[in-house]
């Protein structure tokens, strides 16, 4: 029997979900599974990706062959370079504490550019919807100003009428004292 580690997909039409999981080369695509390893969700910028490492290094040194997406996802998470330094072990290349040591730091230096793309990402939209609230300021002003003649009219009218109401007032007064 020969393992897969491929997506599943989940989700509704349009928003896809995957779970990630070492299957039976046999199985439909979203059928009988042996373990899920993980989750994956591309609706969101950057991509959601949560990976047991240790589960996909356990199902790689067993023999398990990842699809081309799942392939690059571990590599993202750092499941390829791990199932690469436990080889070195094994062959005696390395020591434990020296593959621990390389793949931490290349944990922290990948996390370091996760981090800085989320906030190039969160400076650009800040960035976007400041241009716009200037530029639906300037049409907001743009506005007020063309209606600037209008509503002075519309002001004196209103005052004419006023003081025409107060008139005819004035005079029903008088009619009514005499």
């Amino acid at each position: 029997m020969s393992v897969k580690i491929r997506l599943q997909r989940h989700g509704k039409k349009g928003k896809p979900f995957y779970w990630i999981v070492a299957a039976d080369a046999r199985a439909k695509r979203d059928g009988k599974y042996l373990e899920k390893i993980g989750t994956y969700n591309p609706n969101v910028n950057p991509a959601e990706i949560n990976l047991d490492v240790d589960g996909a290094v356990k199902w790689l040194q067993n023999g398990a062959q990842p699809t081309d997406t799942a392939k690059a996802i571990l590599s993202y998470k750092g499941a390829m370079l791990k199932n690469h330094l436990v080889g070195g072990v094994r062959k005696g290349a390395l020591t434990e504490e020296q593959a621990e040591a390389k793949f931490t730091a290349w944990v922290e230096e990948k996390a370091a550019k996760i981090s800085a793309k989320e906030e190039g990402l969160s400076a650009v939209e800040a960035d976007a919807k400041a241009k716009a609230l200037a530029a639906e300021k300037a049409v907001n002003e743009a506005r007020i100003e063309a209606a600037k003649p209008a509503v002075e009219e519309v002001a004196e009218e209103a005052s004419e009428e006023v003081e025409a109401a107060a008139e005819t007032i004035d005079e029903a007064a008088e009619k009514a004292a005499e």
